[in-house]
């Protein structure tokens, strides 16, 4: 254990929200500063699926479960590489682990990731703060600022709306999933996908070539996959024309196509659909949603910022409405109107969270034999 990790129950820590509110605890990973946009998670469990999500990209997660690290680290909950979020705010934090199957604490994941923290302020406090005001840019210190530079620091972060970040966080080469020999081959542009993702789709027979964000729909079509799927990431799909014309040219071939989240927000784009900026978005593992084909509802995990504009969905000629989400009612999942394609606004891998949506991954892989 590192000399750091010994001195941090003496090292204090600062949270600098964008209106002004000053929060103080304890420092946890890297000692540093850093800012981003703050958001919170209200899932109770699967912690570091969340930090390695790349969809938090440029953000500062709040964990509202008041204790988090008690059961370590775990290899094999990765859904990505490495942790991507920027920032971390806790109430109360495990330095020791109870998992006999851990690999080791999460203080020390942190810190050898890089990543800056703090613990033992009032989260709930917080999170009403956030709730009530909406999405913001925050900053942690556990340096020695002034008030007066962490003030000057934190004007300087960039805002979440109008930001492109999908390219930051995609493969830079692609890669392969699946067994060769499977029955069907899927493309998959990368616009921040998660492990498990990847997961389900070849253990339902399908050989996954992962491409690039900015990859064209030509490059993708060469290797003749026989279905599409855009993947989830962070970022504003506004800011990212050139994952809308790729997915313009795919649903004009009518092949399967199935898209998550951010995915799915550039599908709608594709077609015409509007998306916006939430008030604080949707992070969790409880969300209520409708599916209006089949009259079920089902649990579902989440994480997303934006959304798209159900007016738009439902006065559109290209799309219908298929999930509406049960809380504020927002358009979570659509069919592009006789074509292969359809998306929603959740996640059916559901890492962590209920197994209500995996249907999905079925109903994309049943595409490809009708």
């Amino acid at each position: 254990m590192s000399q750091n990790t010994l001195n941090l129950s003496q090292k204090k820590a600062i949270l600098l929200l964008e209106d002004g509110s000053r929060f103080e605890g304890i420092a946890i990973g890297k000692i540093g500063t850093v800012g981003a946009e703050i958001c919170f998670n209200t899932g109770m469990t699967g912690y570091q699926e969340i930090y390695t999500d790349p969809s938090y990209y440029g953000q500062i997660v709040v964990n509202t479960t008041s204790h988090i690290g008690n059961y370590g680290v775990e290899d094999s909950e990765q859904e990505s590489n490495a942790p991507k979020i920027t920032g971390l705010v806790v109430n109360t934090f495990s330095q020791d682990y109870s998992r006999n199957t851990g690999h080791g604490s999460l203080q020390e994941y942190l810190e050898k990731n890089g990543i800056v923290g703090v613990s033992e302020l009032d989260t709930r406090l917080l999170v009403r703060q956030i709730r009530d005001t909406g999405a913001m840019n925050a900053i942690i210190s556990s340096e020695d600022l002034s008030d007066d530079e962490l003030q000057r620091r934190l004007a300087e972060v960039p805002s979440m709306d109008g930001l492109e970040l999908s390219s930051f966080v995609s493969t830079k080469e692609p890669y392969f999933v699946g067994d060769e020999n499977s029955e069907y081959k899927v493309a998959v542009l990368d616009l921040g996908v998660k492990t498990s993702i990847l997961t389900h789709l070849a253990s339902r027979g399908a050989y996954l070539k992962v491409f690039n964000a900015k990859t064209s729909f030509e490059e993708m079509a060469s290797w003749n996959p026989d279905g599409y799927f855009l993947s989830n990431g962070p970022g504003d799909p506004s800011a990212m024309d050139y994952a809308v014309k790729t997915a313009k040219q795919i649903i004009a071939e009518d092949k399967p196509l199935f898209g998550i989240c951010l995915g799915h927000q550039i599908i709608s784009l594709a077609c015409g659909i509007s998306t916006f900026k939430m008030h604080n978005g949707h992070r969790g593992l409880n969300h209520p949603v409708k599916n209006l084909v089949s009259g079920k509802s089902e649990v579902t995990s989440q994480n997303h910022g934006f959304a798209v504009n159900r007016e738009d969905v439902e006065n559109s000629d290209l799309v219908e409405l298929t999930h509406v989400n049960l809380n504020d009612h927002t358009c979570a999942g659509i069919q592009v109107k006789g074509k292969k394609s359809f998306s929603v606004q959740y996640h059916p891998e559901s890492s962590p969270g209920p197994h209500d949506s995996r249907y999905l991954f079925d109903q994309f892989i049943n595409l490809f034999k009708s």
